[in-house]
């Protein structure tokens, strides 16, 4: 069940908001105040078209409703679903949160995705007034997500998500859901229309929308997520596989998040230790190669003496694999055949036991 909106709903007041949001959601509240509703258009200027289907809810059946509402009204109890719901429409969220878990990974602090959160206007006595749904959220800071219940942000109280973004298949936000955004002061929206699409009159791509003063404007490039193209967001929600380019873009947004905050790789538990992992296995490699390359110069060395060495000289000897390059140097210039050159490294081994530790003074 979701969480219930009542008249007595806690007064909770988030951090400020990003940037972009308006002065009225920025300002301080005094104790026990609430701000003045933020509705926005009126329902006679969100043009929802048939892609959406009308139903009538009271404030306690939304509250109490599990189905996905793309926006809801209280004044008219008016909701709006979307006809068709398919996992094609799902896809380009659930790639965006994993992408973004990608990211916290190079960066080494975590993306917070919420999903479907629930966006909530309330009255200044905390009735629910308006609610709309969106199709994935992103918060670069979570710690700012003081937010009701699990998923449910209200309007000019709880910090905005850093992203939001709206798969445009069917529907076209443009002419409802995004008036709201920019009347509710979000700082910054992508809109994407998948490739497979079946609006034919739709231009396949991204579109990144960022308030300045108050208005969306269009830039090519995310204001979030550095230098992350819209075209290049795009192909990301698009490819069915991670492809090189995409995660050397993910990869340097990472970098370049992390550098601003301090923090990189070896501050995300699982990159580190994958990182760590890389180091162990790169050093035994290292280890390998350069046990191989003195075996080499030691077969080279004996068969130099006219001493006839087995195919797996010296690496099968145990000791071989310990002792030291003067060790080894000193018994294959000494040792009169295989045997006795694994038993020169013994000694020598034996020796270095029993040597005395020398005391640091």
């Amino acid at each position: 069940m979701r969480q219930r909106w009542a008249a007595n709903a806690p007064n909770i007041v988030g951090p400020k908001a990003g940037v972009g949001t308006p002065l009225a959601a920025r300002r301080p509240m005094a104790s026990g105040q609430r701000p003045k509703a933020m509705l926005g258009p009126s329902l006679a200027e969100l043009e929802f078209d048939g892609a959406y289907r009308r139903r009538r809810f009271t404030v306690d059946e939304i509250a109490d409703h599990d189905g996905r509402v793309e926006f809801w009204d209280g004044t008219s109890e008016t909701a709006f679903e979307v006809r068709e719901t398919s996992p094609h429409h799902e896809r380009p969220a659930q790639l965006l949160s994993a992408l973004a878990e990608l990211i916290a990974a190079v960066r080494g602090k975590p993306i917070r995705c919420f999903g479907t959160m629930d966006l909530a206007v309330r009255d200044e006595d905390g009735r629910l007034v308006r609610r709309m749904q969106a199709d994935q959220s992103l918060y670069l800071h979570p710690e700012r997500c003081n937010l009701v219940g699990r998923s449910a942000m209200v309007v000019g109280e709880n910090h905005y998500p850093d992203v939001v973004l709206e798969v445009d298949r069917t529907t076209d936000v443009r002419r409802h859901k995004l008036k709201l955004y920019e009347a509710w002061g979000f700082p910054e929206i992508w809109v994407e229309v998948p490739e497979e699409s079946p609006r034919a009159e739709a231009k396949r791509g991204t579109t990144v929308y960022v308030l300045e003063d108050g208005a969306f404007r269009v830039l090519e490039t995310s204001r979030a997520f550095p230098g992350w193209k819209a075209a290049d967001i795009h192909v990301a929600l698009n490819e069915r596989r991670l492809s090189n380019r995409t995660a050397a873009i993910l990869e340097r947004i990472g970098t370049e998040l992390g550098e601003r905050e301090g923090s990189g790789p070896d501050d995300h538990p699982v990159s580190r230790s994958l990182r760590q992992r890389a180091r162990r296995e790169a050093l035994a490699e290292a280890a390998t190669r350069e046990l191989a390359s003195r075996g080499a110069m030691v077969r080279r060395l004996l068969i130099a003496r006219d001493i006839p060495v087995g195919a797996n000289f010296p690496l099968d000897h145990p000791a071989f694999a310990a002792a030291s390059a003067e060790a080894i140097a000193d018994a294959a210039a000494r040792c009169e055949s295989p045997d006795d050159f694994a038993e020169r490294l013994r000694d020598a081994a034996s020796r270095q036991r029993k040597r005395p530790l020398r005391r640091v003074s």
